[in-house]
């Protein structure tokens, strides 16, 4: 059963009563279908029904999938979802979130064929498809993929070829392969145990549009994978047959529409992908948007875009050696010229309108004009006002203007009515100009101009060179804009190889107009009210320039060394923040900072950051490891940690946009005994000695998930038996009360010494800072307002900050001095001062 929506979708449901969608493109919805076809209408008589008699209709109107390349008609289609069970070739990888890396293959998708062009992989000979149109033999069976063929024949197609892993034939350094493209699971698809924490009371955070797809790009020498955006419109019906070419060679998922939401979808999404290239298929114009999009977006190193000429001009294009307009070159071709295309630099100029109040409108016109940026040229005068009419008339009647010789037909006719009529003869009159801060508007008068061109590519108006390279060279990245003037007889003389008058090579440029004058800006053109128009540099993008014949192939690309820096929470605070991503990030702690490449997997990063952290891996007794896993950030709406006996499969990408974020998790301490007892010494000391400095106690413990009201009472009591039996039962050391107060809050409150050493030793070392509710005090300020020197010494000795302040901006100094302890305070102050200033001597030490 078939039927069209109310927005002319074809709508199929089958027997067993699934309806679904019949699209062209890629569904990036949370309903998407890995496998799913895509269909466009075909007319092509030589290719016969997927679904064969009896079960075939032969009737209706005929679909074809451009990712796979099977012909079915519209009322088969149910039957080829229920009986026949044929999917396409899988885009993407559907599984649990934490498996998208355990199998990174993709094998074979093979189509069975009754006509294929080509030889066999396996025997070289031809396909010979038979010419009777009600022949249902198979004659050849491909792969979607690669596009590998093979007779249907055992000696050429082996069974044992089925379950084969495909590696993407001639194209494989442009493919997406689907395995790094993950679905995301559903809001309501983790486990139930995995309750979301409340907001925070007061939290003005806002909840984002949850992502359905990622990408989780595999770095890979030598690989650059390329996305295109296509305006299936563009070109005639090039655009369309285009669209349908590339979804055939590429992965489905790396082709856009940009009539579905323009290119930043695709660019956000693929934009930790190493390598990545990007196509522009139409005009100047569709190239600039898409580089104003990489602008917004914000990449660290944008990746280079390369140009396939759909539009009028093409003038960028043409610049860039990629022609003047596509004529039927196999994509195949230009998907290799792509791979193998220069990146260089391109100057790109912003462009500051300000309305001049001096002035009055002579006409209806505009305050602002259509871009901000010029990427190719910038002019005003006769030549965009003849591109305001072209624009005008193509608005009105938008059939007249379906090809390119229509449109220079145009110009030519508005060019030479112009010429007659000598409208803007006086353009001079009413502009002035500076260059670099330099008037020239007397060298506009001299040459009795018509349009002011300020060129920044080589070509312009459809490939004519208005530049007089005598007077200076040419170049994309120079930061130098060439400002040419043009009158009505040069422009036509431009088709035949003439040039305009040069007026300056300038770094910045201010045009103050008085009158309503028309101007374009890559071609696209308004009136503009008098204004004051600064011009100058504003970045340079990065394309891809053709490679011709004669030059040398590019050197094999290397992956340039990121740094990122490495971040640590604790099980407490991973366990409050793991729904929220920037509360988590916010509260971890600066670990250090590494250097590493994109290619090197996680179990190689773990060694680099316990090195660099000074740690050490567990070999003798004399040696103590520390356990911590990796947290993924960025894969879905809530953190996760990454299992340790899967971290050779991931990748720096894979986890994190920014930072990486670790968790300490399970820790084990072993230590001389001789480190032990001059531990224990310092830490049993009733006495404050001046020669006590911070004794870093850098002892690891297992953070455990059971709170208990048993640990708070053990703790105040000072019932360190009790406290120990609850703490190898399970329950936790980090323990609050109502208001904030920690176990060793109401030890050191207490005076319990033996209890806050054992805290030092086995708790967490964020026990020591943390704060209550009430007051915002740690467990120092409370030792020190209830005068418990001993115990103030030893959460010295551990590291305690003597510099944190509670509420009311007292810190434990400043308490003790409140309680007129001064030699504690004395004390405090020195101790501060080491904490400062490292091992300098103070200038006076208790």
């Amino acid at each position: 059963m078939t039927k069209k929506s109310a927005t002319g979708e074809v709508i199929i449901q089958s027997d067993t009563g699934e309806r679904r969608v019949l699209r062209s493109t890629p569904d990036w919805s949370a309903d998407a279908i890995n496998g799913d076809h895509l269909w466009s209408p075909t007319s092509a008589s030589g290719d016969l029904c997927y679904v064969t008699d009896p079960e075939c209709t032969k009737s209706g109107p005929r679909m074809k999938c451009s990712a796979c390349r099977i012909v079915c008609h519209v009322s088969c289609i149910p039957h080829l979802m229920d009986k026949t069970n044929f999917c396409c070739k899988p885009t993407f990888r559907d599984v649990d979130v934490r498996q998208y890396r355990e199998n990174t293959t993709t094998p074979h998708h093979w189509v069975h064929r009754r006509s294929d062009s080509g030889r066999c992989k396996t025997c070289g000979k031809a396909f010979h498809s038979k010419l009777s149109f009600t022949s249902k033999e198979i004659v050849a069976i491909s792969c979607s993929w690669c596009k590998d063929s093979y007779h249907n024949k055992e000696a050429c197609f082996s069974i044992q070829r089925i379950e084969e892993n495909c590696l993407f034939g001639n194209q494989s350094c442009a493919i997406v392969p689907p395995s790094w493209i993950v679905k995301l699971p559903t809001k309501d698809s983790f486990k139930s145990s995995l309750r979301k924490s409340p907001k925070k009371r007061g939290s003005k955070r806002k909840d984002k549009e949850p992502k359905t797809f990622i990408v989780k790009p595999i770095p890979t020498m030598g690989v650059k994978p390329l996305l295109v955006f296509l305006n299936p419109k563009s070109g005639g019906n090039q655009g369309a047959k285009l669209l349908q070419k590339f979804q055939w060679l590429l992965n489905p998922r790396q082709v856009f529409d940009l009539t579905q939401g323009g290119p930043k979808a695709g660019l956000d999404l693929f934009k930790k992908v190493p390598g990545l290239r990007v196509l522009a298929c139409g005009g100047d114009g569709t190239v600039g948007w898409v580089l104003s999009i990489l602008d917004k977006i914000g990449f660290s190193q944008p990746p280079p875009v390369g140009v396939l000429p759909l539009g009028t001009g093409n003038d960028l294009a043409r610049a860039l050696g990629w022609g003047g307009g596509y004529t039927d070159e196999p994509i195949s071709k230009i998907l290799e010229a792509t791979a193998e295309a220069d990146t260089v630099l391109l100057d790109r100029w912003k462009l500051i309108v300000e309305t001049n109040t001096e002035y009055q409108p002579t006409e209806e016109g505009k305050d602002t004009l259509p871009l901000d940026v010029v990427n190719n040229y910038f002019s005003f005068g006769v030549d965009a006002h003849i591109a305001l009419e072209f624009h005008e008339a193509r608005e009105a009647r938008p059939e007249k203007f379906n090809s390119r010789l229509r449109n220079k037909m145009f110009y030519g006719q508005a060019g030479g009515k112009d010429l007659l009529q000598r409208k803007w003869k006086d353009l001079s009159e009413v502009v002035t100009l500076e260059c670099d801060g330099k008037d020239v508007t007397n060298r506009l008068r001299e040459a009795k101009v018509h349009a002011v061109l300020f060129l920044n590519i080589p070509s312009y108006g459809g490939g004519t060179k208005p530049w007089n390279k005598a007077m200076g060279c040419e170049a994309t990245d120079d930061g130098i804009i060439e400002v040419v003037g043009l009158t009505t007889y040069q422009l036509p003389l431009l088709q035949a190889g003439g040039h305009g008058t040069c007026i300056a090579q300038c770094r910045s440029a201010k045009i103050v107009t008085r009158k309503t004058i028309p101007m374009q800006v890559d071609g696209e053109a308004c009136r503009l009210n008098p204004s004051i128009i600064t011009l100058e540099v504003l970045n340079k993008a990065p394309l891809l320039a053709k490679r011709r014949g004669n030059q040398p192939r590019n050197p094999a690309p290397t992956m340039e060394p990121i740094t990122v820096a490495v971040k640590k929470v604790v099980m407490d605070q991973y366990e409050a923040n793991q729904h929220d991503k920037d509360l988590l990030l916010s509260v971890a702690t600066p670990v250090t900072t590494i250097t590493v490449k994109p290619d090197v997997v996680l179990e190689a990063v773990r060694k680099l950051i316990d090195e660099e952290n000074g740690r050490e891996v567990a070999t003798n007794g004399n040696s103590h490891q520390t356990e911590w896993c990796f947290i993924d950030t960025c894969t879905a709406e809530r953190c996760f940690r990454v299992d340790v006996a899967q971290e050779h499969l991931h990748y720096i990408g894979d986890i994190t946009s920014d930072d990486i974020v670790i968790l300490e998790d399970k820790q084990e301490y072993r230590r001389d005994s001789e480190d032990l007892d001059s531990v224990d010494n310092i830490l049993s000391s009733d006495s404050i000695d001046s020669n006590v400095s911070t004794v870093p106690l850098d002892v690891p413990i297992p953070l455990l998930e059971k709170p208990s009201d048993g640990v708070l009472r053990a703790a105040k009591s000072g019932d360190l038996k009790k406290l120990r039996e609850l703490y190898e039962c399970g329950y936790s050391l980090l323990t609050i009360d109502a208001s904030g107060q920690t176990a060793l809050h109401l030890a050191a409150k207490h005076g319990h010494k033996d209890v806050v050493k054992y805290l030092l030793v086995t708790g967490a070392p964020s026990l020591l800072d943390m704060t209550d509710n009430e007051r915002g005090q740690t467990a120092l300020h409370q030792a020190a307002l209830h005068k418990r020197r001993s115990v103030c010494c030893m959460l010295v000795a551990a590291g305690a900050s003597l510099s944190a302040k509670d509420r009311d901006g007292q810190t434990p100094r400043q308490l003790a001095e409140k309680i007129n302890d001064s030699d504690l305070a004395l004390y405090l102050e020195s101790q501060e001062y080491f904490q400062q200033n490292g091992n300098e001597d103070p200038e006076t030490v208790v």
